[in-house]
């Protein structure tokens, strides 16, 4: 008996690392919670390109929209950790979604592995170019004498505008007024006509008023100063500490992946990141290459997932 279980086992061994090896020997879903066209999306094409590239077969992109990308993440969540099944999403699903909403059908710091975050972008604080505040010290001292009275869009509640606006504000002391739009474009919209005061927004959505002269940008929430927009002070330049945010792409999968598979995997994204073309384009876009490990990952997805989950109880901010 002792000799048939051992026989059985390395057998197993071996079926499961002849899996791994042939992975993969059928094609891929990247998995994307939004619909077509937002970052997350054209990440996932960007990548899907380079995958096939690297590893062979083919990786096909499907757009699973719904609930804050809560809806696809659950569908992968429920995949089988074999390969065929990854997640590419932004920060949303995996570290605001789960503290706005109840049953949503995973536990982002349990239910997947996490292989790398591909991208981050952080967000500028901009206004409308006819604004009266000209420095970021003019909108935290507009705060402090008329609390309550700038109004910030957002697309919506709950996003990561809104929350970077209710982070800043928790930071300074002082409150504003949040607008919540349905979607970006309206939001874009009523900023540049000037029905809103300000707003934070991602960088590769705003670049392109902000070089037109049709908005002005106060400052920048990452870490050091962007190369596409040079003359922008980082929120800490500019005097205003804890406030350093990104918004970010990642690819995750199913609990339980083979160690050969994520392996091969994450080699083949850093790989992918790497490429001249791929960095050259996104870098133009006003993404930040990051490729880090799946421990990295792992520990970065909890640093923020935590981050968030205080702003959004401190605020008070639900998803409706």
């Amino acid at each position: 008996m002792k000799k048939l279980l051992t026989s059985l086992a390395l057998g197993l061994a071996v079926a499961g690392s002849a899996l791994a090896q042939a992975w993969p020997s059928k094609p891929v879903t990247l998995l994307v919670p939004f619909p077509p066209g937002g970052s997350s999306d054209m990440i996932a094409r960007t990548l899907g390109v380079k995958l096939q590239e690297k590893l062979g077969g083919t990786f096909v992109v499907d757009n699973k929209g719904g609930a804050g990308g809560t809806v696809g993440s659950a569908a992968v969540k429920r995949a089988a950790p074999d390969g065929q099944t990854l997640l590419v999403t932004s920060l949303g699903p995996l570290v605001i979604g789960p503290h706005l909403m109840k049953n949503i059908g995973y536990d982002p710091l349990k239910d997947l592995d996490y292989i790398s975050v591909a991208v981050q972008a952080p967000n500028i604080l901009a206004v409308p170019a006819a604004s009266p505040h000209k420095t970021l010290a003019d909108v935290v001292a507009y705060h402090k004498a008329h609390p309550g009275k700038m109004s910030f869009a957002s697309s919506g509640n709950g996003s990561s505008d809104h929350l970077t606006a209710e982070l800043f504000w928790q930071t300074i002391g002082a409150q504003g007024l949040h607008i919540p739009y349905k979607g970006g474009a309206p939001a874009m919209s009523d900023l540049l006509g000037g029905q809103v005061d300000a707003t934070f927004m991602n960088i590769n959505t705003g670049i392109q008023n902000v070089k037109a002269g049709k908005l002005r940008a106060l400052a920048i929430t990452s870490s050091k100063r962007s190369p596409l927009l040079p003359d922008v002070p980082t929120m800490e330049e500019s005097g205003i500490k804890g406030v350093t945010v990104y918004s970010w792409q990642a690819i995750a999968a199913p609990k339980g992946l083979p160690a050969d598979i994520k392996a091969k995997l994450h080699a083949a994204v850093v790989a992918g990141l790497a490429d001249p073309a791929v960095r050259s384009k996104l870098q133009d876009l006003g993404f930040e290459i990051v490729g880090n490990t799946p421990e990295q990952f792992t520990a970065f997805q909890a640093a923020e997932f935590a981050r968030w989950k205080q702003v959004i109880e401190v605020g008070k901010i639900t998803a409706y």
